[in-house]
């Protein structure tokens, strides 16, 4: 039979995640599909799974002890594709994956955002650059998901095929646009009034994620729209620096902290606009489910935000480290209907490209090709 291998550095929060549409369509074509990742074993469309102990830390020893496990699972199963995620996962998988690649095996590489970009600090072009164009050499197809990414490396990388790929795609069946009644309802289930200006965030609570800045932001905007308020859906290191924060900025009534959540769809659908104030993003999947729930959107200035959002025709794209813009960006969707609907339905046109029908398609494709 033949077989098939997925690697990330964890199972739950990236496997499971994002790639069960591939497991399965493997599975259906009568692969015996193997995954190699750290976590728990309860994927489905997974015949065998090896927990694995990656280490994000490109330093830390375990990393050389999942190599070596790697190593062994790959001599001993003859795989005819192995396609790794994550920045760890893949450089142990494209080391370990040498001798296969000689014996036909094919090896994709997903970058779901590399480390070094525009405005990135030098030591991560220092680090992690010259590792990525020396494994690509060792990568039959290399797929990137956004438009800086693709451009910087498809001259430069030695890969056999580099590719452009909208990302992992979104379920546009689980999220779509709300009527004003159906928002209403939600808005009441929740415990929000009619009247609360509602924005969301969904994401890490993180330095990458920055919900500092629109901390900052609301808190030019709280005396004269009170009603406005944050909706961030996440959990994070610097939770409790930014609770601290908002306390300091008398923001606990227009600031909700509402930690991990399985309700996004529903989160998304009572809210009024989403923003997302990060410094760095692959191709971020919680504005395509903002853009599939029509939500007009702020966003910074950064990769992966801007290939989503084109300014002034789904949403404002404003500078990383500018409060004021960010907040004068509020103020001009709080104010406009008119504009909003106006980004909602141009959001509801470019998140087609973006759907997971589509990006299977594409996947697919390239799989076929490969095998």
């Amino acid at each position: 039979m033949k077989k098939i291998l997925f690697t990330a550095t964890v199972s739950q929060g990236h496997i499971k995640a994002f790639h069960i549409p591939y497991l399965k369509w493997f599975k259906e074509k009568g692969y015996e599909v193997h995954v190699a990742a750290k976590g728990e074993d309860d994927i489905p469309y997974c015949d065998k799974f090896f927990n694995i102990p990656f280490n994000r830390s490109p330093l830390n020893f375990s990393n050389f002890k999942a190599y070596k496990q790697l190593k062994n699972i790959i001599q001993n199963n003859d795989y005819d594709l192995i396609h790794c995620h994550t920045p760890m996962g893949s450089v142990l998988t494209r080391i370990a994956a040498k001798k296969a690649r000689e014996k036909g095996t094919k090896v994709v590489y997903t970058a779901h955002g590399f480390h070094f970009f525009e405005g990135a600090p030098i030591k991560n072009w220092i680090l992690y650059y010259p590792v990525e164009r020396w494994l690509s050499r060792y990568t039959d197809c290399l797929i990137t998901i956004n438009e800086e990414d693709y451009n910087r490396v498809k001259d430069t990388f030695k890969a056999l095929d580099i590719r452009l790929v909208n990302g992992v795609g979104i379920d546009l069946e689980k999220f779509s646009s709300q009527t004003n009644d159906e928002k209403s309802k939600l808005k009441k289930e929740y415990g929000y009034v009619q009247d609360d200006f509602l924005i969301i965030y969904a994401g890490e609570l993180s330095y990458r994620k920055h919900q500092d800045l629109i901390i900052k932001a609301v808190g030019k905007l709280k005396d004269n729209y009170p009603n406005i308020k944050v909706l961030l859906a996440g959990k994070g290191q610097l939770e409790a620096q930014y609770k601290e924060m908002v306390a300091r900025l008398g923001l606990n009534k227009n600031i909700h902290f509402l930690g991990f959540r399985r309700d996004i769809s529903k989160l998304m659908a009572l809210s009024d606009i989403a923003v997302s104030s990060s410094r760095q993003e692959g191709l971020p999947v919680n504005i395509m489910e903002a853009m599939a729930t029509g939500l007009p959107l702020v966003v910074t200035d950064c990769r992966g935000n801007r290939d989503l959002v084109k300014n002034n025709e789904n949403g404002y794209v404003v500078p990383i480290n500018n409060e004021e813009k960010f907040a004068e960006a509020i103020t001009k969707l709080y104010k406009s209907v008119k504009i909003r609907n106006n980004f909602s339905l141009k959001g509801l046109e470019y998140v087609e490209r973006f759907s997971l029908e589509k990006i299977t398609r594409e996947m697919e494709k390239i799989y076929m090709e490969l095998l």
